[in-house]
C-alpha cells in the first residue's frame, strides 16, 4: 500500500472537475461547483446524517441509490440547499441539469450540497455552470473539485492510495471538506471516495458503514451535527480483481486501505477545525469494551473545557477526568491513569485518579504543540478507541459570529 497523487481522480475510469459558477461571491471567483464521474457504471454506498433534519440533496441522493449505483456525483458549496424554498425542485434540477450535459438519466447522479442554511439555492448559476464542470473533467481534476467543496475549511482534504489485490493494482481516491458544524454521527462534512475495486454492493456498503462508525462518527469540532452530511463510495471494477469476499485476506487488505483513507480524511477535517490551533486526539486504553472506550474518549474531545484547556496549554487533568466521568460509561475511578503527549514529550499527570506531581514547565511544552495525544488507561479490560478533535479558540467565535456575511 503506498499513497499517489490524484484525489478522486486516480482510479482508473475516473475523472473530476471544479469550477466556479457564482454561487458563491463572483468577486473572489473561488471554485463552487464540482463533478465527479465514472466513465462506466459504478456500485455505490452512501450513509448520511442522523440530523432529522436533512437537506434537498440527501432526500435525493438516497432515492438515485435505492438501486446501488451511480455513474457519478454534483456537488456545490456556498449554499446547503437545506430549509429553503424549492429545496428539492433545486436539487432535481441540478440532477437533470448534469444528467442532460453527460447525456445520461438523473438517476445515475448524486447531488450534495454545502453552506449557508435556508436560503434559495442560485439554481440559476449552478445550471448555468453544469456544462462547464462536466467540460472541464479530467484525470488532473480532483484538486479543482476538492477546492470547490470547501466553505470555511482553511486546507483541501484531498488523498490516493494504491495497493496489490489478486495481481491487480487497486487505487482509491478520497476528497472531503469540512471545518464546522462537526460533531460525531457525522458532522457539516462532505467525504467522496472513488475506487476501481471489484466489490459487490452489499459488501461495499457493509464496509462503508463499518468504517464510518470507527472514523467520521469519532470526530467534533464544535459539537452541531449538520443537516447535509454526507458520505459516498462508489466502485467502478475497473482494476478487473476478483471481487472481495469477506473474510478472505484481500478484503483485510482492502478494507484496512480504505479505513486508512477515511482516518486521514476525518484527522484532516479535525485538524481544520474552524479557528483551531492544535489537532487533539483522546486515546482511552485498556477499556472493558470498544463501546464503553469510544462514549470516553468521545467525551473528552467533545468538553469545551478541555478543548479550552488545550488551547491555553494548560494541563487541566481535572477536566479530563470529569469528561470521562460524565460519559455515560461506568469505571472505577480509582484505575485510571492520564498522559498528555506530543512531539515535544510525554508527561504523566494522574495516577489511579490522583493528579501526579508534574513539571508544569514541560507540560506547557508539550501541550504547546500542534498534535496534542490525551492516553486515558482504564485498568479493566482490552478494548480501546480513539477520537479527534481539535482546540477551541477566539476565532471560532470571530468565524462564526458572521458567518452569513
Amino acid at each position: 500500500m503506498k499513497q499517489i497523487t490524484g484525489g478522486v481522480s486516480a482510479p482508473i475510469g475516473f475523472t473530476a472537475s471544479g469550477v466556479h459558477c457564482g454561487v458563491k461571491s463572483s468577486e473572489n471567483k473561488k471554485n463552487d461547483l464540482a463533478v465527479i464521474f465514472s466513465d462506466c457504471d459504478c456500485v455505490a454506498a452512501g450513509v448520511y446524517t442522523k440530523n432529522q433534519v436533512k437537506a434537498a440533496p440527501i432526500h435525493l441522493t438516497q432515492k438515485h441509490l435505492e438501486d446501488g449505483h451511480l455513474r457519478g456525483i454534483l456537488v456545490n458549496s456556498g449554499n446547503a440547499n437545506a430549509c429553503a424554498p424549492q429545496g428539492m425542485e433545486n436539487a432535481t434540477k441540478m440532477a437533470q441539469k448534469v444528467a442532460e450535459a453527460t447525456q445520461l438519466s438523473p438517476e445515475d447522479f448524486a447531488v450534495a450540497s454545502t453552506g449557508v442554511i435556508g436560503v434559495t439555492l442560485n439554481i440559476d448559476a449552478i445550471e448555468a455552470g453544469i456544462p462547464n464542470a462536466v467540460q472541464a473533467l479530467s484525470k488532473d481534476g480532483s484538486a479543482d473539485a476538492s477546492q470547490a467543496i470547501l466553505t470555511t475549511d482553511t486546507i483541501t482534504k484531498e488523498i490516493a492510495i494504491s495497493l496489490e489485490l489478486d495481481g491487480k493494482t487497486v487505487t482509491i481516491g478520497a476528497i472531503a471538506k469540512g471545518s464546522g458544524m462537526i460533531h460525531p454521527n457525522m458532522g457539516t462534512m462532505l467525504c467522496f471516495v472513488t475506487t476501481d475495486c471489484a466489490i459487490d454492493k452489499p459488501v461495499l456498503q457493509n464496509m462503508l458503514s463499518s468504517i464510518v462508525a470507527k472514523t467520521f462518527n469519532r470526530i467534533t469540532v464544535d459539537g452541531d451535527c449538520s443537516t447535509n452530511d454526507c458520505c459516498l463510495l462508489l466502485s467502478n471494477g475497473k482494476a478487473n480483481n476478483s471481487p472481495l469476499v469477506e473474510g478472505s485476506k484481500d478484503y483485510d487488505h482492502f478494507y484496512e486501505a480504505l479505513y486508512n483513507v477515511f482516518e486521514y480524511e476525518a484527522k484532516q477535517i479535525a485538524r481544520d477545525g474552524e479557528g483551531a490551533g492544535r489537532l487533539i486526539s483522546c486515546t482511552v486504553l485498556n477499556a472493558e469494551t470498544e463501546e464503553k472506550a469510544e462514549s470516553m474518549a468521545k467525551s473528552v474531545v467533545s468538553s469545551s473545557l478541555v478543548k479550552t484547556a488545550m488551547f491555553g496549554s494548560d494541563a487541566n487533568w481535572g477536566r479530563v477526568l470529569c469528561a470521562v466521568g460524565y460519559s455515560g460509561a461506568t469505571f472505577n475511578p480509582e484505575e485510571i491513569d492520564v498522559s498528555f503527549i506530543s512531539p515535544s514529550g510525554t508527561i504523566r499527570v494522574c495516577q489511579d485518579g490522583i493528579g501526579l506531581d508534574f513539571d508544569e514547565t514541560l507540560a506547557k511544552t508539550v501541550l504547546s504543540d500542534t498534535e496534542i495525544e490525551i492516553i486515558v488507561s482504564m485498568k479493566e479490560g482490552t478494548e480501546k478507541a480513539t477520537c479527534w478533535g481539535c482546540d477551541l479558540t477566539y476565532d471560532y467565535v470571530k468565524i462564526n459570529g458572521d458567518y452569513r456575511s
